[in-house]
C-alpha cells in the first residue's frame, strides 16, 4: 500500500513544499492516517528504514505530533496542548509537525480555536490536516491552507497494489476488485476479502427466475455501492461478448448470461444501473431501487 500512497501528489510535494499549513482531502478514510504518516516522513526527509521513519510510523517521533488518538476527535484540550507545544523548539531539527487526522470530525468551536495558529504558524512549525470531507472543514480553515484534493487511484495501480499484498488471490481477482472499487483502495480490499460475493450476486440478479423475490432477499445487503459496481462490470462484459470484443472481458463466465440479453437491452441496463448508483448515494431505498431495475429489465 505504501507504494500506492507514494504516487500521490501530496507525498511527492511534501519534501519540497514550503507551505506551513497543508490540508489533504482524501476520500479513503481507512487509508487517510497512513497517508498522513507517509507525508510526514517526506516532510522530514525520513527515508524508508531510517530511525525517523520508524518513529513516525509508530507516531512516536518527538518533532511529529499526531492528533487525535486513534478513534477519537480533536478536543479543546488538544487545542490547548497544540498551542503550548508550538512555543517549544523542535527537539531534533528545525521543524516541528502537527498532524491532525480526520479534521472533519472537529467541531466548529475547535476549528476556530486553531484558526490563528493555522493562519500564522510560528517559525519552523508545520500543520498537516487530513479530511475525507472538505465541506465539514470551515471555509476559513480551507482558505488558510494549501489544499490537495487527491483523485481516486487508477484501477491498474490498485490492482497492482492488491496483487503485491495478496499474490495468492491472483491477478484476475485483483483486477475485478480494483475495477469496482471506484478508485478507493479500502473498497477494493473489502471486495477482494469478500471472495467475489458482489459479482456472484450480480450474476444471480440477472439470471433469477423470480427476480422480485431475489431483490427482496438483497434489501439488507450491506455494500450497496459495490453491488451496483459489480453489476455494471458484469453488464459491460456481457456487452463485450455480444459485440465480439472478448479480449476486453474480465469475467469469462458471463458468456451464457450475455446470450440471454440483446445488446440494446444491456446498454439500457447499464444506463439504469448508473442512475441507481447515484440514487443510492442519496440514500434511496436499496430494495426499491433493485425492484425498479428488475422491472425495467423484465419489460425489455
Amino acid at each position: 500500500m505504501k507504494q500506492l500512497l507514494h504516487t500521490t501528489t501530496v507525498y511527492r510535494d511534501m519534501s519540497r513544499d514550503q507551505a506551513q499549513t497543508v490540508l489533504v482531502i482524501f476520500p479513503d478514510a481507512a487509508c487517510l492516517r497512513p497517508l498522513l504518516r507517509e507525508c510526514a516522513k517526506a516532510l522530514f526527509g525520513a527515508g524508508e528504514g531510517s530511525r525517523e521513519a520508524d518513529l513516525i510510523e509508530r507516531e512516536q517521533f518527538s518533532d511529529c505530533l499526531f492528533f487525535p488518538a486513534e478513534g477519537k476527535k480533536i478536543t479543546s484540550e488538544d487545542c490547548a496542548r497544540i498551542g503550548e507545544e508550538c512555543l517549544l523548539s523542535p527537539v531534533e531539527g528545525e521543524k516541528k509537525l502537527f498532524v491532525l487526522d480526520r479534521f472533519e470530525d472537529a467541531s466548529a468551536v475547535v476549528q476556530n480555536k486553531l484558526l490563528k495558529l493555522l493562519e500564522e504558524p510560528p517559525r519552523g512549525v508545520y500543520f498537516l490536516l487530513g479530511t475525507g470531507n472538505e465541506y465539514a472543514v470551515l471555509p476559513t480553515v480551507r482558505s488558510r491552507a494549501k489544499c490537495y484534493t487527491l483523485p481516486p487511484f487508477p484501477d491498474e495501480a490498485i490492482a497492482a497494489a492488491l496483487l503485491r499484498m495478496h499474490p495468492e488471490r491472483g491477478g484476475q481477482a485483483c483486477r475485478e476488485a480494483a475495477v469496482v472499487s471506484g478508485g478507493i483502495f479500502t473498497a477494493a480490499q473489502e471486495v477482494l476479502a469478500g471472495g467475489g460475493e458482489a459479482f456472484r450476486l450480480a450474476e444471480q440478479f440477472l439470471s433469477a427466475e423470480d427476480r422480485a423475490a431475489f431483490c427482496r432477499s438483497l434489501s439488507d445487503y450491506p455494500d450497496k455501492r459495490t453491488f451496483y459496481a459489480a453489476l455494471a462490470l458484469v453488464l459491460r462484459d456481457m456487452l463485450f461478448f455480444r459485440e465480439g470484443q472478448e479480449r476486453h472481458v474480465l469475467r469469462k463466465g458471463v458468456r451464457a448470461l450475455a446470450a440471454r440479453y440483446p445488446s440494446e437491452v444491456i446498454l439500457r441496463a447499464l444506463e439504469r444501473v448508473r442512475t441507481e448508483e447515484r440514487r443510492i448515494q442519496f440514500n434511496a431505498n436499496f430494495g426499491q431501487s433493485l425492484l425498479a431495475l428488475a422491472a425495467e429489465l423484465q419489460q425489455e
